[in-house]
């Protein structure tokens, strides 16, 4: 590949949203005096009797979770989409508006307070897989339902409201912005060259080899060419698959195996549980064939230098375009060096 990325300024395309993300290498040498995030040490006990996620505890709405013994799953008590939403739109003049409905709900990964996906075994991971993969059946089987987002936010810097290990699943009756853009791309792509879009941008990873970070006989887990958070990651099936849904049994837990890896090499990076955003996009539930997805789950994780120097979306990031310092390639060297 080009040296010049490595030295110099220049932008990089996603292929997949159609947009480009500003890379300034040079920049990463400038000394940092802005805000540094404050980074908690405090271990987590087990089980944690205020917590409204743990298991046989009560929630704010007064229900009592279960005794659960991996994964729990219910629905949000503050959602963000309602069912009972009525039919509306509002066309007045410039002012535009349609009523959106759909489901929320919680998935808490694991009864124990005190671990994060990257402290469970790949088999208790593997639990999360399997039950990821009945919610998008279930949930995109729902005649309201025609897009199932799956994701997780993790730690305080995320805006995360308790720690108990958990993600979300928000369910609607359109598609998001993000999946918007991607199924127009992969869409497109597909109609003129008739393969996937992302399965042969794999194929390119591959050969090259210049950011994988780690695969398994089923999964890449690699740094996007155009990623834009400085650590930012991809997992990505090496078959053409367009839902979760389509994975057998033994890939489950080889997909397990992936988030395993990355998560613990997150871990190690800074020495402190890394704080992301992660989510998986996959193929809408509108009753399409949609065979022009291939599903991936990305992370997002804001820290930069350290534990405690956040990478934030600012300035440039909100007038123009995001931007980023380290490239794609230096991030991959230090992220390949921790996994074991």
């Amino acid at each position: 590949m080009d040296n010049n990325l490595q030295d110099y300024s220049h932008k990089r395309y996603n292929i997949l949203t159609g947009e480009w993300v500003l890379v300034s290498p040079h920049r990463a040498k400038r000394p940092w005096q802005g805000q540094n995030e404050e980074i908690s040490d405090e271990e987590r006990p087990a089980h944690d009797p205020s917590c409204y996620l743990c298991a046989g505890n009560t929630r704010i709405n007064g229900e009592q979770n279960p005794d659960y013994k991996d994964v729990f799953i219910f629905t949000n008590d503050f959602a963000a989409l309602q069912t009972t939403s009525p039919n509306f739109s509002v066309n007045d003049g410039l002012f535009r508006a349609e009523s959106e409905q759909g489901i929320c709900k919680v998935i808490c990964f694991s009864p124990d307070h005190s671990k994060s996906l990257a402290d469970m075994d790949v088999q208790d991971i593997a639990k999360v897989v399997e039950a990821w993969k009945n919610e998008y059946i279930e949930l995109g089987a729902n005649e309201l339902i025609n897009y199932v987002q799956i994701f997780e936010n993790k730690g305080a810097v995320m805006g995360c409201s308790n720690p108990h290990p958990h993600g979300q699943i928000w369910s609607q009756s359109t598609l998001p912005n993000e999946v918007e853009k991607k199924d127009q791309h992969q869409q497109a792509y597909y109609n003129q060259n008739k393969s996937s879009l992302l399965g042969d941008y794999l194929k390119q990873e591959l050969e090259v080899n210049e950011r994988i970070i780690y695969q398994n006989e089923d999964f890449v887990v690699l740094t996007p060419f155009w990623a834009i958070w400085p650590f930012e990651t991809m997992i990505a099936p090496k078959k053409n698959y367009k839902d979760i849904s389509e994975l057998s049994d033994d890939e489950g837990v080889a997909f397990a195996d992936a988030i395993s890896k990355i998560t613990k090499a997150y871990d190690k990076l800074f020495q402190t549980s890394f704080p992301y955003s992660s989510g998986i996009h996959q193929a809408p539930t509108n009753g399409e064939n949609n065979e022009h997805w291939h599903w991936h789950m990305s992370f997002y994780p804001p820290l930069l230098r350290s534990a405690t120097v956040k990478k934030f979306m600012v300035g440039y990031e909100m007038f123009g375009s995001p931007q980023r310092d380290i490239t794609a390639e230096q991030a991959v060297d230090r992220l390949k060096a921790l996994i074991s």
